[in-house]
Formats: C-alpha cells, structure tokens, sequence
C-alpha cells in the first residue's frame, strides 16, 4: 500500500502516473475537504485527513508537505514509524540526517521531482542511504518512472538539484514569458506571440534531447552579422550567463537555508 501525505499537485502527478498499477493500493491523507473529494472522485482512490492513518495501513509512505511543516508531520508520525516502512521525501532542502533523526529510522529516501511530473515528463533525483534494498529502490525508482525520467545522485547534490531541476520550470516559464512580451512589443498578438515562444522551446529541447550539445546548436542558428548574433550579443553585454549562474546558486543557498529551518 503506498501512502501520501499531503493530496497537493506533486502528489496528484504521481498518483497519476502509478494509478494504472496501484489504484487500488493509494491512500492520501490530505486536510482540505474539498481536495479529498477530488482524489477520491477522480481517482477512485481512499483519503483521510488524518495522517497517521496512512502511516497506520501503508507500507509506503511519501511525504508529500511544504519543507515548513514538515517538523510538525514528522512529531506527529514518529512514534508509527516501524522497520517495514519505507519513507519517502521529496520535500526541498530536508535532509535525510534530519528525516532519519526525527522519525528514528534509515529506511529514507530524499526524492526532488519537478512540475513536469504533471505531464509525465519530470525530472526525479533519487538519493539515499546504503541500507536500502535493490528490490525497495526498483520500486521507488519505478514509481518516479512512472511521472518521467530518474537520476541517481548521492545527498551532497541534492541542493544544486533543487536550484536546476526543482526550480528550472520556473525560471524557464519566466523567460518564455519575457520572449512572449518582446514578440508583443515587436507586433505580435499575445496568442501568436506565445504560440510561437512555446512551440520554439519545445523544438528546441527536443533537439538538444538527441544529444546536440547546447553551444552547437547556438552556432547552426548563427550566423556572422544575421538576426541571431545580434540578439545574442545583447544577451553578453547584459551579462545573460551571470545573470543565470547567480539565479542557479540563490537558489541553492535557500534550499540549504530551508534544510535548517
């Protein structure tokens, strides 16, 4: 029986995506009356806004809360906490030291997917202790399968995780909207404008999934004196690339102050 505590979208996307192999075996415990009437109507599945009952009848059990709650989740499981349960976090920035301190085990693993996982197409990093067995982490990684693409890394990376995959659509969604406005200040109408800043992105990530390292595929576009340079040529006088790397290490740093917290 695999057990979410917390019903929020992240939770939903991989109710999602594991629903056809384990409907039957979900439970969600989820404080807002309205979100357990949704679950529970679009996915046949059992609720409870009572959090121990999942620890209770699940195996599995996902914590699926903001990083700010969790000390409050965590003192109120605690003492249900056996060695067959198998704890799963993808709250940013908690460590599994804090986890395994606060619930009394090490049967823990730290997951950062990111909001693609709504479509199936997220990015999940996995890391966790030795004491985790293969056939324990098959099924783990088969259920973040099941919402897009797994990567294993150990602990230390977890934060830079956070900054690039966990906050990218953000930062990625942010520019799309900056190249929506500019091709509305250059007269285009905003449905054209996004449609094209859309589809140009996701033909972009599309080519630069076949393996085409990023600086190749800036240079076929470019051409000496074209459109291209010019635009990028703004992007390093403005210093584009700064501007990114410190987005990329704010973020990092927060989720490492969240860890702390």
């Amino acid at each position: 029986m695999i057990g979410f505590i917390g019903g929020g979208n992240m939770a939903e996307a991989m109710i999602k995506g594991i629903f056809g192999k384990h409907g039957r075996d979900i439970m969600v415990s989820e404080p807002r009356d309205e979100r357990r009437a949704y679950l529970e109507n679009t996915y046949k599945i059992n609720t409870t806004s009572d959090n121990k009952e999942v620890v209770k009848s699940c195996n599995i059990i996902i914590l699926a809360v903001k990083p700010q709650n969790m000390d409050s989740v965590s003192a109120e499981i605690a003492d249900l906490i056996s060695s067959d349960k198998l704890i799963v976090s993808i709250a940013a920035g908690i460590t599994l030291s804090y986890l395994s301190s606060r619930l009394k085990t090490s049967k823990i693993i730290r997951v950062m997917p990111n909001t693609p996982a709504l479509v199936q197409e997220g990015m999940s990093v996995l890391s966790m202790c030795e004491c985790i067995h293969d056939k324990e982490m098959g099924l783990i990684k088969d259920i973040f399968m099941s919402i897009g693409k797994v990567m294993m890394l150990p602990e230390k990376y977890m934060d830079a995780v956070t900054a690039l995959s966990g906050s990218g659509p953000a930062f990625f969604a942010y520019f799309v909207e900056a190249m929506i406005e500019g091709g509305i200040k250059t007269g285009l109408s905003k449905d054209n404008a996004a449609e094209l800043a859309i589809e140009t992105l996701i033909g972009t990530a599309k080519l630069l999934e076949t393996g085409m390292p990023p600086d190749k595929l800036r240079e076929m576009v470019t051409s000496p004196g074209g459109t291209t340079a010019a635009g990028l040529k703004v992007f390093e006088e403005k210093g584009l690339k700064d501007i990114v790397a410190a987005v990329i290490e704010t973020a990092a740093n927060r989720s490492k102050e969240l860890g702390k917290e």
